[in-house]
């Protein structure tokens, strides 16, 4: 944290926006000011650089052009990677999980190479998943869910764990959901996912204050969490 406000940068969203992912931004400010916490969405554009001093980063999903796009501006702009290596949080989404990999692949047969913050790789797959998932959580307590639309196979290598176990939908591909390593968390969760998972949110921003956050008594939340779980377990 710099002069006490918490910097949350959001990574190119007029190309990494499609999904509403832009939201999770908005979501971790929000649970930061109602604990009386000082916070601010910083936009990082394509005409700019990613600054190294920010406390949170956040990637969200895109089209495969915007995806190629994001990946070679974030591999030319250094401001990531050294704050990924100076241990500061970076979340993720769908086309965002697959551009901090070790490299994807486009429908195109094009391979590119990602950030290598995550330990994986990305193909197609032969069917694209489109569905509520919902997976198991390694880090947390209750189950995640969310709207995956991809159509990227995800294989992780040793320096990553999942971020779960499917439960329904695909994920990954082979059972897991979405990646972890350190404090970088990759997913195919849209809703967005820091709206529809609370304690992900909360756990990113733990990492960020250094300790555990008190709980907020948000019933409009769990209302949400329960309606969503509650449609894709009676599919």
């Amino acid at each position: 944290m710099s002069d006490s406000t918490v910097g949350i940068g959001l990574l190119l969203p007029e190309v990494l926006g499609t999904y509403g992912d832009s939201g999770n931004a908005q979501v971790l400010c929000k649970r930061l000011q109602w604990r009386g916490y000082d916070a601010e969405v910083v936009p990082v554009s394509l005409d700019s650089s990613v600054p190294s001093t920010l406390d949170l980063y956040l990637l969200g999903g895109g089209e495969d052009m915007a995806q190629v796009l994001a990946a070679d501006f974030l591999r030319n702009s250094p401001g990531l990677r050294s704050a990924a290596n100076a241990g500061r949080p970076v979340f993720g989404v769908c086309a965002g999980l697959q551009i901090l990999g070790n490299r994807f692949r486009g429908v195109d047969g094009v391979e590119h190479a990602g950030l290598g913050l995550l330990d994986l790789v990305t193909e197609p797959a032969q069917q694209r998943a489109v569905a509520e998932l919902i997976a198991e959580p390694n880090l947390l307590e209750t189950p995640l869910t969310g709207f995956e639309n991809h159509q990227g196979a995800s294989v992780l290598g040793p320096g990553s764990t999942p971020l779960g176990r499917v439960v329904r939908g695909t994920g990954n591909g082979d059972g897991t959901e979405g990646a972890v390593t350190d404090h970088v968390i990759g997913t195919y969760l849209h809703g967005p996912a820091l709206a529809r998972n609370p304690e992900l949110a909360d756990l990113l921003l733990s990492w960020v204050m250094g300790h555990a956050l008190k709980p907020l008594e948000l019933a409009e939340v769990d209302t949400l969490r329960s309606e969503r779980l509650a449609a894709r377990r009676a599919r």
